[in-house]
């Protein structure tokens, strides 16, 4: 068993941005062609009022192709950690062998659940604003996931120069700004403390909050925005109706009441999903974009992507000598 530890993850992933983008787009297209296997995530949630918000999700999950890899993620959101100095999620990642099932590696899987994360929103951008690539982003939210889809979004649009950030702690935007111009200096990112202020900033935007409710519209955008709605609740049931919607996969996120699971509760449908990213990067679906309609990708995160990166990180890792062998995990 390869144990590999935060700092081993890190050190793997530092400076890869363009190859995880890659990656997760071969991942969708993967999964677009029915060659993935992708139960709906497990929520475990707790009776007591005090954890109220808390929740551990379990995200089995296979990728087939030329280089199969099985495993799950194991990741905890406890929002009240950051009012307490430490970070929302946690999560660990297993792999197992497909040739007698047993686990070969353990991975702190925190940060690749952000790189994922940032990586499938920077490939939604630059695939939705082909031809129009925006020279700026509007962040809501001022956490670890804004940061890497800003590091993301560097790296997938060269031109991208500047950002205006928004989060309802107007202290936490601004000490966001000082994080980014050390991570990411080659985007000048500036705060802003009222959210309509902020959406109508720049044509494409990013939602990473832990909002549970869904809390705003559209109208103060620009005309035919780009929204990456990677928290999936925050949006208005009239705002997705009005959208030209693109998910990861709608029957993972058209559930567990994000904005896209109310809108189908109140029309009875889901004709208001356009297509899927694995159909727009195969080929099989396009996008017909207008001045009068936002384009909303609202991807519910797919535990296929966390198994190919933590795949990718073992092998890069193994090849670098990083993580902790322990040959007697396993009996026998």
């Amino acid at each position: 068993m390869l144990i590999l530890r935060r700092s081993d993850v890190q050190e793997t992933l530092a400076g890869r941005e363009t190859e995880i983008i890659e990656l997760v787009a071969d991942a969708y297209r993967l999964h677009d062609e029915g060659a993935t296997a992708l139960p709906h995530s497990t929520f475990l949630r707790f009776p007591e009022e005090r954890h109220a918000r808390d929740r551990i999700i379990g995200l089995p999950a296979y990728r087939g192709g030329s280089a199969p890899v099985a495993g799950m993620k194991w990741i905890a959101s406890f929002p009240g950690n950051v009012a307490a100095g430490m970070e929302r999620a946690s999560a660990s990642i297993t792999l197992n062998s497909l040739e007698n099932g047993r686990p070969t590696a353990f991975l702190e899987g925190s940060v690749i659940s952000a790189k994922r994360t940032a990586a499938s929103a920077a490939l939604a951008a630059r695939v939705l604003t082909e031809g129009h690539p925006p020279t700026g982003v509007v962040l809501v939210g001022c956490g670890v996931i804004s940061l890497e889809i800003l590091r993301f979004l560097a790296a997938a649009l060269p031109g991208l120069t500047e950002a205006v950030c928004y989060d309802m702690d107007p202290a936490r935007a601004e000490a966001f700004t000082g994080i980014c111009a050390a991570e990411v200096p080659a985007v000048k990112v500036s705060a802003v403390a009222d959210l309509t202020e902020a959406l109508g900033s720049h044509p494409l935007v990013s939602f990473a909050t832990t909002a549970g409710e869904p809390h705003t519209d559209l109208s103060a955008c620009l005309p035919g925005a780009t929204v990456l709605h990677i928290s999936l609740r925050d949006l208005t049931v009239g705002t997705i109706l009005g959208a030209v919607n693109i998910v990861d996969d709608a029957d993972h996120a058209v559930r567990e009441r994000t904005s896209l699971h109310l809108a189908e509760l109140a029309t009875g449908n889901r004709d208001f999903v356009t297509a899927s990213i694995g159909a727009l990067l195969r080929g099989a679906a396009s996008v017909e974009r207008t001045e009068d309609r936002p384009v909303v990708y609202s991807p519910f995160g797919l535990g296929v992507l966390d198994i190919a990166l933590a795949e990718y990180v073992r092998e890069e890792a193994g090849r670098a000598g990083r993580g902790v062998t322990v040959d007697d995990f396993l009996a026998g």
